[in-house]
């Protein structure tokens, strides 16, 4: 059971790191500054990436037929997962839409 709190933490990181890159980037973006947002959003498309190979991972252990306990923080890491996507999505359209504004500082 130690490993498993182990693979959730690391979901639950690189979930969280993911979605602080997101924010990071609409940040550059609201200031024009566009080469470090695509720079940020990158950083978070590379952990959500980690993030999913972990889900997947446990996805495996699984097997589809509950021999893995669903605890608090594995449905919270899950939910950080899905938020740093949202955010993802969100940021990319943000970003476009702060490149067709003239920069306002």
């Amino acid at each position: 059971m130690e490993n498993l709190e182990t693979i959730i933490m690391e979901l639950l990181v690189n979930a969280g790191a993911a979605r602080s890159e997101a924010l990071t980037a609409l940040r550059f973006a609201r200031n024009g500054e566009f080469a470090q947002a695509e720079k940020a959003m990158a950083e978070s498309q590379e952990y959500v990436k980690q993030a999913h190979r972990i889900q997947t991972q446990l996805i495996g252990m699984d097997e589809g037929s509950g021999k893995l306990p669903v605890n608090l923080i594995t449905v919270h890491s899950q939910d950080h997962l899905m938020n740093a996507m949202v955010i993802q999505d969100l940021a990319t359209d943000m970003i476009e839409l702060y490149r067709r504004l003239p920069v306002v500082k």
